[in-house]
């Protein structure tokens, strides 16, 4: 993709959808096995997960989906600057301090803020108002990603320097079809590269956390028909373990961008909304990343599934060209993914007369 100001891109100011991909910067690698030292680095990607996790409770930005690989890393991020100008002032100063503790416990984790340490961050308005914005941040979340991550591996490493390739690059999301279409680009990235055969094989990314959490939610359903049988005692039964996927955005969703106030059901502590990002259901979703999975790593193209086809045609997505896009969606689309008319709404809007990608959106979004 080539370089454009952020600006071009990205209005921090509304809520949207981002695909943002960071590239690292030297020959070792910043995770897996290095060919070069033959040193193994995959623990790495462990810090990375970890550290996407706890932003998603901390910022207000839904994590959609996400892949890390050898040398870069891929997310889908939906900034919400809406629910961030719902939060109180002790709310965006308690989140403040998750991000950027003053105090750390022994085991690097942030300790809890006394009274006064609080007040000190409120008692600013100005620089409370700033740190509102940014907890809403693209450009916040992907530095709070990698500035850490590089710290850590540098000192790993012990060397200093550059351990990222400039900035992270993004391209802005704009309707369903195109999210859908990231997001199987991005849960794909492993079999592509032939690091996984299968979707359930791809660790670390957002595909493998669905698929765990589902895992879990049947074990969770046998169990308790088990105890059931059993003739469990009521309040006998173990508390359910977090999902694995709790802290990424849900599936299902009446549309990709919230409509109207920000009232949600039941605020979850792990991630910034309850709001989905694809019109159909989880399985439908991992089916349809299978089969693509499946086609990509054959190079035969086969028909769609009966199955899986109203999906696509739901979307008003060409079936004939939907692997050829997801495989080459980086080179397909520059600086916006999406529908013909969204490209060219998103063209106006930028004082441009068309953007790259708009024959590529014909063929696959009819």
């Amino acid at each position: 993709m080539p370089a454009y100001a952020r600006r071009q891109i990205v209005d921090e100011s509304v809520v949207g959808v981002y695909h943002c991909m960071a590239r690292c910067v030297r020959r070792a690698f910043l995770c897996g096995v290095d060919r070069y030292t033959g040193q193994n680095f995959d623990h790495r990607k462990t810090w990375i997960r970890q550290r996407l996790e706890q932003l998603a409770g901390i910022l207000a930005i839904d994590v959609l989906g996400f892949a890390v690989l050898s040398n870069h890393l891929h997310v889908m991020l939906r900034i919400r600057p809406d629910v961030a100008a719902e939060w109180s002032d002790e709310e965006v100063a308690l989140r403040w301090w998750r991000l950027h503790p003053g105090r750390r416990n022994e085991d690097g984790t942030p300790a809890e803020p006394e009274p006064h340490e609080l007040a000190m961050l409120l008692a600013d308005a100005e620089a409370l108002a700033k740190r509102r914005r940014r907890l809403s941040s693209l450009s916040w979340f992907m530095r709070s990603v990698c500035e850490p991550i590089a710290r850590r591996a540098n000192r790993e490493d012990r060397v200093r320097g550059s351990f990222w390739e400039g900035r992270f690059k993004s391209q802005a999301v704009l309707d369903e079809p195109a999210a859908l279409a990231c997001s199987v680009y991005i849960d794909l990235n492993p079999i592509r590269a032939g690091v996984a055969q299968t979707p359930e094989t791809s660790e670390f990314t957002g595909a493998f956390e669905r698929i765990e959490a589902r895992r879990q939610r049947c074990e969770s359903v046998v169990d308790a028909s088990l105890a059931m049988l059993e003739g469990a005692t009521r309040g006998a039964v173990a508390e359910p373990s977090r999902a694995a996927d709790d802290w990424l955005s849900p599936i299902p969703a009446s549309g990709l961008l919230p409509r109207g106030a920000v009232a949600e059901c039941s605020p979850s502590p792990y991630r910034a909304s309850q709001q989905g990002f694809l019109p159909l259901d989880p399985d439908g979703y991992l089916e349809l990343l299978d089969w693509t999975g499946r086609q990509i790593r054959s190079d035969k193209r086969g028909a769609v599934p009966a199955g899986l086809q109203p999906i696509l045609d739901r979307l008003r997505i060409n079936a004939d060209a939907w692997v050829d896009t997801v495989t080459h969606l980086g080179r397909r689309f520059h600086r916006a993914i999406g529908r013909p008319p969204s490209l060219a709404s998103r063209a106006a809007s930028s004082g441009k007369r068309w953007l790259h990608g708009l024959s590529a959106s014909r063929r696959v979004f009819s």
